[in-house]
């Protein structure tokens, strides 16, 4: 075992999960505790508590990665864009380094599940990694060589604030958005879009499982719904193919287990690419399932940390 342990922790907005591996990247020990929402100084507080707690439990000392809600500008060291909202505007890698009297490196949760799934996940040895995140909301990454790409305005792989791609009639000018501007992807491809559009067309109020158990069912108006977020997905994976035409799409988040987004969305590609024609890029479920974030975030130091 190496000198010292990979601790990654995931900020949710409910809970902050910390997880221990050793360099192989064989778990070592995990801990959960409640996220203080909108407790910044509690949050700061929690984080170095379950970093400590788990080098107390495996009895290695640990480099941090944290996955948080957002992105960090790094001209500024400011957090933006995060729906935890308390700590959007806050210096979090400062206020921590301050706090805990550890340098924890964060970045966005998408760009940690992409950098875990490019590491030794679905996407490994892929050089070129696009990571997707679908759920309760709808989140992009990108890893380079198995490296974050966050960009200089911590913008790298920041996918589902941008409109939905060639809306019908029916989808424009679409709904506002909590960030300000409308018919944002997340508002269509999340787990809440496949919701509010089953209750625009059909008036009935299904919780999301719902709908899918329906369509599984033989309900055609489910699975007229879950057409039609198929369509919206496919293209939304089109606009990132057509911008960085990636060597992989990695898919996580609940919506991930779906096996009939596998089947049907990449048949749809290639009318939807610019110049049309075969599309060669895998569409692939992320292999470590709701720990890809977390595990992304051990990995965010370099193996030289370590010694």
């Amino acid at each position: 075992m190496a000198k010292k342990i990979r601790i990654g922790i995931d900020l949710g907005g409910t809970k902050i999960e910390g997880r221990a591996f050793d360099a192989d990247g064989h778990e070592l020990d995990r801990l959960r505790v409640p996220t203080p929402r909108g407790d910044y100084e509690g949050t700061l507080s929690a984080i170095g508590d379950v970093a400590t707690s788990l080098e107390t439990r495996t009895g290695f000392k640990g480099v941090v990665g944290m996955g948080i809600p957002g992105t960090i500008v790094r001209a500024t060291g400011l957090v933006k864009n995060a729906n935890s909202t308390w700590l959007n505007g806050m210096p979090l890698e400062r206020d921590l380094l301050k706090h805990t009297g550890r340098e924890i490196l964060c970045a966005n949760d998408a760009n940690c599940l992409a950098v875990s799934e490019a590491t030794d996940g679905a996407a490994a040895g892929y050089p070129v990694v696009f990571g997707v995140i679908l759920g309760t909301g709808c989140g992009g990454g990108v890893a380079l060589n198995g490296h974050v790409h966050a960009g200089p305005n911590g913008l790298g792989g920041e996918w589902g604030h941008n409109p939905l791609p060639r809306p019908t009639e029916d989808e424009y000018p679409g709904p506002l958005c909590y960030c300000g501007h409308t018919n944002c992807m997340e508002l269509w491809l999340s787990g809440s879009g496949v919701e509010r559009d089953h209750l625009h067309v059909t008036g009935k109020d299904l919780r999301g499982p719902d709908i899918v158990a329906a369509a599984e069912a033989g309900d055609a108006e489910a699975e007229a719904t879950m057409q039609r977020w198929e369509n919206r997905v496919a293209r939304g994976f089109a606009s990132i193919l057509n911008l960085l035409d990636p060597d992989a799409i990695v898919v996580g988040g609940g919506l991930s287990n779906l096996d009939r987004l596998y089947k049907n969305v990449p048949p749809m590609l290639p009318d939807l690419v610019f110049g049309g024609g075969a599309v060669d890029t895998p569409i692939l479920k992320a292999v470590h399932g709701d720990a890809s974030g977390v595990r992304g975030a051990a990995w965010l130091w370099p193996k030289e940390a370590l010694e």
